[in-house]
């Protein structure tokens, strides 16, 4: 099985590479704005979806011109994995803040509160998709104007889904979970595993 991270994020890669996966990468850029309406899990199932094809598509146009030989050979067995990860409270969806004033925001919403963290997953061989969306509740302690400017100021929680990072700083506000941390950090590992198995299972492997 050659396994494609279809992410750029160093996070992702970090716990697949942990798990003892060894896989390559192909980030894919898409539109992530949430539809009118969508419920947020639909949201993050739609865009693992989308990232996991978007990713596939590439690689089959590389087959397309790889008419034969070594290149068309080796992407017989291609898996694309595709992720996104979105924090949730009050059923308001929490992506990655745009400013560090939207990163305030965002932990004042936390602050002292339950808020839900999903991942959606997508694994996908050019005939077949499993999908699942994982959910894990987080615990925040509450927070004092100063804790919420030290941490804004690290800069710490810029790229996050709700503005900070778990796995980093941030763990001194996080008394906790529920689920799994590999989700709240961004890919839950486990049920990666579980998709790539049901793939397996099925037989569905190849291009051609």
């Amino acid at each position: 099985m050659r396994l494609v991270l279809a992410s750029a994020s160093p996070r992702r890669a970090d716990l697949l590479r942990a798990a003892g996966y060894a896989f390559e990468t192909l980030a894919v850029d898409l539109d992530e704005s949430r539809r009118p309406g969508e419920p947020p899990l639909d949201y993050v199932a739609r865009l693992a979806r989308e990232k996991s094809s978007a990713a596939m598509q590439r690689f089959l146009e590389r087959a397309q011109r790889a008419c034969r030989g070594p290149e068309r050979d080796a992407l017989h067995d291609v898996v694309v994995l595709g992720a996104d990860t979105t924090v949730v409270v009050d059923d308001d969806v929490l992506g990655k803040p745009a400013n560090d004033l939207e990163a305030e925001q965002m932990l004042r919403a936390l602050s002292g509160r339950r808020h839900e963290v999903l991942t959606g997953v997508s694994v996908r061989t050019s005939s077949s998709e499993r999908g699942r969306v994982v959910a894990t509740s987080v615990y925040m302690t509450a927070l004092s104007p100063n804790d919420i400017d030290w941490y804004v100021a690290s800069g710490e929680g810029r790229d996050k889904a709700g503005g900070y990072a778990v796995q980093g700083l941030a763990s001194r506000f996080i008394p906790r979970i529920d689920g799994s941390y590999a989700n709240v950090v961004g890919l839950p590992v486990a049920t990666v595993a579980e998709l790539l198995g049901e793939l397996a299972s099925t037989g569905s492997s190849g291009l051609f």
